[in-house]
């Protein structure tokens, strides 16, 4: 017959339980205040690694992306930081001031083509606009969609609209786009065509006829869609913002 462990015995057990416990609390503590001392390190010596590439990180598109992919790599955002060392490298300020050139240009546009813009037709303007002032500086869509979350501040009035296969479109107007919408413009994109109608969102995305057509109606009302109703096809909905995404992939 078993004889059943006594009280010393459950006592020694617990205190040993214990005492594995204790160590293992020990370890952690030692491997995380390790982790902070090396985390502390790292970001001196970016902060050293960016004092000394200040010129190159701010002119340079690629170079500037893979800095920024470093500091996230820590917890550091340069760009909202606007106190203490970060802001002394301005990389915060080359945002803000790619981020008011953005408004300039999608004011300049909206006209005629109704509050969207692609990101590379963004770009080119923005290129251009900035060539006498920056012209040894590069932009990049990177820099431009970075520039565009500094926007959100204005609420729903600007946002970035992906339209598959790493396209964007800049949006410039009050109002959120729904699913559908983005699906049409996804759509008009797909072929280089730069317009859709009704049939061919029902035959493409396998849409009630209702449904394209109140898709369609609404764009058409907030001034994102042309409709031309004199070609033989039928009535084609143009959209002005992919114009030059279209001729660019034609």
């Amino acid at each position: 017959m078993r004889r059943k462990p006594g009280i010393g015995a459950i006592h020694k057990q617990k205190l040993e339980q214990e005492k594995y416990k204790d160590k293992g609390t020990e370890i952690q503590e030692n491997q995380f205040e390790q982790m902070t001392k090396q985390m502390e390190i790292f970001r001196t010596n970016l902060e050293d690694f960016a004092t000394k590439h200040k010129t190159e990180i701010k002119k340079n598109g690629q170079f500037r992306r893979q800095f920024t992919e470093m500091c996230a790599s820590i917890g550091v955002d340069p760009l909202a930081s606007g106190k203490g060392f970060w802001s002394v490298l301005g990389i915060g300020d080359f945002y803000y001031e790619l981020a008011v050139q953005i408004v300039e240009v999608c004011m300049a546009t909206n006209y005629k083509n109704g509050g969207l813009i692609t990101l590379d037709e963004l770009r080119e303007r923005l290129v251009q606009a900035r060539g006498k002032r920056k012209e040894h500086q590069d932009i990049t869509n990177e820099d431009l969609l970075a520039a565009a979350k500094k926007l959100r501040i204005f609420g729903n009035g600007f946002s970035v609209v992906p339209i598959g296969r790493g396209k964007y479109l800049v949006q410039s107007i009050p109002g959120e786009l729904s699913m559908d919408h983005t699906a049409v413009l996804q759509q008009a994109s797909t072929h280089g065509t730069a317009y859709t109608s009704v049939e061919l969102l029902q035959a493409e995305l396998k849409w009630e006829r209702d449904r394209a057509q109140k898709a369609l109606d609404h764009m058409m009302k907030m001034g994102l869609a042309w409709l031309d109703d004199q070609a033989e096809e039928g009535n084609l909905y143009w959209f002005p913002s992919l114009f030059t995404a279209c001729v660019d992939s034609s």
